[in-house]
């Protein structure tokens, strides 16, 4: 298996055979958080998680992954063209001129090397070919990782799109492209994965 620091990855669309295995990884990766509900307190919640299919099925919504040259699934992150199928709730949903990023997940031994933010930054890279003018996501204090990878982004609060969960506080944040440089990357040499752009 490559090192954490040398491997190589695509990012291309989900096929469904894969489908499976990623929902399987993003609900493994959420009920492993701290203070995040389980499985048993939340099971419409982690069902729509580990229903790809169904998720990808809608038109406005993408699932990517990110693939090892050896055809390992790291990660996975959705994306939505089109707010009104976001689905959190009705003020993030009519953002206008937004697109939306939702279930970013990376195999827990792939942490660090990253993944996520490559998988953030294809997802910006696609709002700003389509035209969007922000890019908006959501995520919990029981994931401070990625809220510190969002923010280090670029990403920042957008408290009036924050939504209850149960009993989980979700908290909104809104990257606007316009105040943004262009795509980030990860450059060569740099530690992390290096990545190449798949369809």
């Amino acid at each position: 298996m490559p090192s954490l620091r040398h491997c190589k990855y695509s990012i291309r669309k989900a096929y469904p055979a894969e489908f499976s295995l990623l929902g399987e990884l993003t609900v493994d990766v959420y009920a492993s958080l701290p203070g995040m509900p389980s499985v048993v307190e939340q099971p419409d919640y982690y069902g729509l998680l580990r229903d790809v299919a169904m998720r990808a099925h809608n038109p406005a919504n993408s699932v990517f992954t990110a693939v090892s040259d050896s055809g390992e699934l790291l990660g996975t992150v959705n994306f939505f063209a089109d707010m009104s199928q976001y689905g959190s709730d009705r003020a993030a949903s009519s953002i206008p001129n937004a697109a939306g990023i939702r279930y970013l997940a990376v195999k827990p031994e792939r942490r660090g090397s990253g993944i996520g933010r490559s998988l953030t930054a294809y997802c910006i890279g696609r709002a700003r070919e389509l035209g969007k003018s922000a890019v908006i996501l959501h995520t919990t204090r029981a994931m401070p990782t990625a809220w510190a990878m969002y923010e280090r982004m670029g990403f920042q609060r957008c408290a009036e799109i924050d939504f209850q969960q149960g009993t989980l506080e979700v908290f909104g944040f809104r990257l606007d492209l316009a105040a943004t440089g262009p795509l980030f990357t990860v450059a060569p040499g740099d530690p992390r994965c290096s990545v190449t752009r798949a369809e």
